[in-house]
């Protein structure tokens, strides 16, 4: 048992993610809420907050360096240098504006859309000033672009000018030794005037190559320039209010779903309650015998109404059929399904008062029942005191809570038998453990859960089939209780052929609350 124990929670998951999916989807009040708040907040903002006046040009930007495989570092590049001190100046000065470049820099942003194509969008306080921003921008970043292509230029024609003026010079010195040059007699000085006249023909080839490199450097200068322009006007953007409040609602919708969604999820695990019929049955250590939807709410009342009296009618037939053959008082413990809890005792007492009297023991905190107005026919409520007067001939139907703040003594007064009136998802594991072991202490044995508002979608099973091999939760059938001092033999017989009919009694697990062992 010890084994099989172990590597069932071994194999058990971390978390239970069909249990958790149930647990996020009962929970769909709150990220649906989370979901419109977003909505709400999204069409506000675009309402409220309407975008300023924008103003979009763009510019087409040739570079020298530019090559196919170039993955974009150019045009990133343009967009740095749009964000400079320099070229706000110069777009502010031509506006004649007072504002500093620093703050000019912050309405403006320039954006990459090729290797060669920036578009630059400005926001200003009208539309027309948008427009003027937006031209004097793009002015001022082509002006220093062209500015800074012909400097390269006029820089590297320089350096080649430089370079063949200094080889010139050389040029002359060699053409200057060739002349003064010995006989052709002598066969050293031969020798030398062959690497001389080398020379020459080395520092012309250079000079020219330098001559020609010059001229293409001057060149490239105007179709650079030509290159760099605006080919699309500064024009004002125009926004529509319909569509930013759709825009901005759905961007909302989706991250208030989300939200709500991680909310319900964390939730739901830190929580630790029990929405399932199986992980249920299994805290409590009781099978789950019934099921009993919530009552419907709003348009869906008028046609689930009669599903939910034909499901509260099968259960009213059940536990009558439970309490007529059981030989001590059944009682009705609620958690988090008071209403619920006492409409089902009601119902109990009014069938089983076909054959005989009966009596309902309040139990419940706030005397839902005894402070009703009783309706012609109604069974009789009694509460406190007056259930000890109760007739040992009447039938009792007990009706108390396993809430916190439950006086665990009380229980067994109201019935030694009992079937567990639970809201699924209402009460943590480590409560229901608490209520296994407190009625165990008791010696109330449980005989059923019937489970109030469960998944409609939970096909797990409720049943504990290894019940009797777990913890002791009541003890078997006793005869029950004598109204006088001897019993006939016939009384005796009738109790023994119930003790031994009857189903015995499900056997409870002894969870403790914490890490300390069970008794």
């Amino acid at each position: 048992m010890t084994t099989s124990k172990t590597s069932e929670s071994a194999a058990a998951p971390l978390v239970d993610l069909q249990a958790l999916v149930v647990a996020v989807r009962r929970r769909r009040r709150l990220w649906c809420s989370l979901a419109l708040l977003g909505l709400l907040v999204g069409v506000a903002v675009a309402v409220l907050l309407p975008p300023a006046p924008t103003a979009v040009v763009t510019v087409l930007v040739a570079h020298e360096e530019d090559q196919p495989n170039d993955t974009g570092t150019l045009i990133r590049t343009d967009v740095e240098l749009l964000h400079t001190t320099r070229i706000a100046g110069q777009a502010l000065r031509a506006l004649d504006s007072p504002v500093s470049p620093a703050d000019f820099m912050r309405d403006y942003r320039g954006t990459g859309l090729t290797n060669n194509l920036l578009r630059i969008d400005v926001t200003g306080d009208s539309d027309a000033e948008a427009v003027a921003r937006a031209e004097a921008l793009a002015d001022a970043f082509v002006a220093d672009h062209v500015r800074r292509m012909r400097q390269t230029a006029t820089a590297e024609a320089k350096a080649l000018l430089d370079q063949r003026d200094r080889m010139s010079k050389e040029l002359a010195e060699v053409n200057e030794a060739i002349g003064d040059g010995p006989p052709q007699s002598d066969p050293e000085a031969s020798a030398n005037l062959e690497s001389l006249f080398a020379r020459r023909a080395e520092l012309t080839s250079r000079i020219a190559d330098f001559d020609q490199r010059a001229e293409e450097a001057r060149m490239g200068t105007p179709r650079l320039v030509a290159g760099t322009q605006i080919v699309d006007a500064p024009r004002a953007v125009r926004h529509s209010l319909p569509r930013a409040a759709g825009t901005d609602g759905a961007i909302g919708l989706v991250l208030g779903l989300v939200l709500g969604l991680a909310v319900a999820a964390v939730g739901a695990v830190v929580a630790d309650r029990p929405v399932l019929r199986r992980e249920i049955a299994a805290n409590l250590g009781a099978s789950v015998i019934a099921e009993l939807p919530r009552t419907p709410r709003g348009p869906a009342r008028l046609w689930q109404r009669r599903r939910t009296r034909a499901a509260r009618t099968r259960l009213t037939t059940s536990l009558a059929r439970t309490v007529r053959g059981s030989a001590e008082p059944v009682s009705l413990l609620e958690l988090g399904c008071a209403r619920s809890t006492s409409v089902i005792a009601l119902d109990l007492a009014g069938a089983l008062a076909a054959q005989g009297p009966v009596v309902v023991v309040d139990g419940l905190p706030g005397l839902p029942l005894a402070g009703r107005r009783p309706k012609p026919g109604a069974p009789t409520v009694v509460v406190g005191e007056r259930a000890a007067a109760v007739a040992h001939d009447e039938l009792r139907v007990g009706v108390g809570s396993v809430a916190p703040g439950t006086a665990w003594t009380d229980l067994r007064h109201l019935g030694t038998r009992t079937v567990l009136v639970v809201r699924a998802g209402h009460g943590s594991a480590a409560w229901l453990h608490t209520v296994a072991r407190q009625l165990a202490d008791q010696r109330v044995s449980v005989i059923g859960v019937v489970l109030i508002d469960p998944d409609p979608g939970d096909r797990t099973d409720g049943t504990l089939w290894d019940g009797p091999l777990t913890a002791l939760r009541g003890q078997n059938e006793r005869p029950p209780r004598q109204s006088g001092g001897g019993t006939s033999h016939a009384v005796q017989a009738v109790g023994e052929v119930r003790r031994r009919t009857e189903r015995p009694p499900m056997w409870a697990a002894r969870v403790p609350d914490s890490d300390q062992e069970a008794r």
